[in-house]
């Protein structure tokens, strides 16, 4: 029905993603090389022949489509308007977030290897990172939890990615309530950074925070947003919600001290015709992303046995591990940034490791949202920097 395999040629549109390196190919930032869904073009269509494009007040309507969306997708119910606030990205919520939720000085966790936006947003906010790195065995990602339990009795805030990015992982509900119930015995507040929760795969469900047991979700903020799962980041659109009245008070007093609190007239239709008309898009998205995955694993199988990536259950990165293209007795300090340069060489950019903490040493991140063609000559371009480094 909508076709993926469509090349758009993007260079010279002043993309982040194709106009930063001319001439290599860039399978790096988290944006998607696919058209939107038509649905949504036809409604930004409508909105742009008005003409006119003043302040605008969020109506009652899009509150309702972010409710009937979660309800009917991910069983979250009882989202109000009440509960929202509107702002301008994830990274601005999460950020307002910290804001609220923290003094100068106080302890926010991450789980790295993780996004690497959280890190200048809790040194932004005067806050002291803490890491509790992901235990990586046998090709799998899980949560060490004698020190995560050791870092959150020292933090004010847990700062949550899920699906996680980059790991690829989607936490089970299980995961998240022991994680709910560690934080609330040590009283740390949760942010849920959720900007990834529609991409996931077969056998590994989104589980929204706010579908945990009710003395959790008072506990935290969630960070929600279809920018990620409908490709349209450059529109910027985002929600908070909290079931605490006071905290999503705290929250629109920091979007409002960030000042980040007007959303744009696009975003606010770009979202409802997502939410309302974007459904079989994003289903048919999800499986093409879903073949390009099998695509990477056969190819990295058959073709560099030294590169690996652990099971991909969320998001459309994987997680390169290419520790075993170095040469013997060649220290992992640096790895990551001279595969990195040695790659950009051979006209492949990729997300070097390190920028996700130093847990990302020796790792690549891959963003396979491209045409399988695309996606192929990448793959090929990974090969010959492999038998050339």
């Amino acid at each position: 029905m909508y076709n993926f395999d469509e090349i758009v040629d993007r260079r010279n549109t002043e993309s982040v993603k194709w106009d930063l390196y001319p001439g290599a190919l860039p399978m790096w930032v988290a944006d998607m090389d696919f058209r939107i869904a038509p649905e949504i073009q036809e409604a930004l269509q409508r909105r742009l022949d008005h003409g006119v494009f003043g302040y605008e007040l969020v109506p009652d309507s899009y509150f309702e489509a972010i409710g009937r969306w979660f309800s009917r997708r991910h069983g979250w119910e009882g989202i109000l308007r009440e509960n929202i606030v509107p702002t301008t990205g994830v990274i601005a919520a999460y950020s307002a977030a910290i804001k609220a939720m923290t003094v100068p000085g106080d302890k926010v966790l991450v789980q790295t290897p993780c996004y690497n936006a959280f890190f200048p947003a809790i040194r932004n906010n005067k806050c002291v990172q803490l890491e509790n790195p992901l235990h990586y065995e046998d090709g799998l990602y899980t949560i060490d939890w004698e020190d995560f339990e050791d870092k959150v009795s020292q933090a004010r805030v847990f700062l949550l990615c899920n699906p996680h990015n980059p790991a690829g992982r989607v936490w089970t509900r299980e995961e998240l309530e022991r994680m709910g119930e560690i934080c609330l015995r040590h009283k740390v507040f949760v942010v849920a950074d959720e900007i990834h929760c529609e991409l996931t795969y077969p056998g590994h469900d989104y589980t929204p925070w706010a579908t945990l047991p009710e003395e959790l979700v008072r506990n935290s903020v969630s960070c929600i947003s279809p920018t990620k799962a409908f490709n349209i980041a450059g529109i910027q659109i985002a929600n908070i919600f909290a079931k605490d009245p006071e905290i999503l008070k705290k929250m629109d007093r920091a979007i409002n001290d960030n000042e980040c609190c007007d959303v744009n007239v696009f975003g606010v239709t770009a979202l409802q015709a997502a939410y309302n008309q974007g459904e079989a898009w994003l289903d048919q998205l999800r499986g093409y992303l879903w073949h390009n995955a099998r695509t990477v694993y056969c190819f990295l199988e058959d073709e560099l046995p030294g590169i690996t990536a652990p099971p991909l259950e969320g998001t459309y990165l994987m997680w390169l591990d290419c520790r075993g293209v170095m040469h013997p007795r060649e220290p992992l300090e640096g790895f990551s940034e001279r595969f990195a340069e040695q790659l950009k060489k051979h006209g492949l950019v990729l997300s070097t490791g390190t920028i996700y903490g130093a847990a990302g040493e020796g790792f690549e991140r891959l963003n396979i949202a491209c045409p399988r063609t695309v996606l192929l000559e990448g793959l090929r371009r990974l090969k010959e920097t492999v038998e050339q480094y």
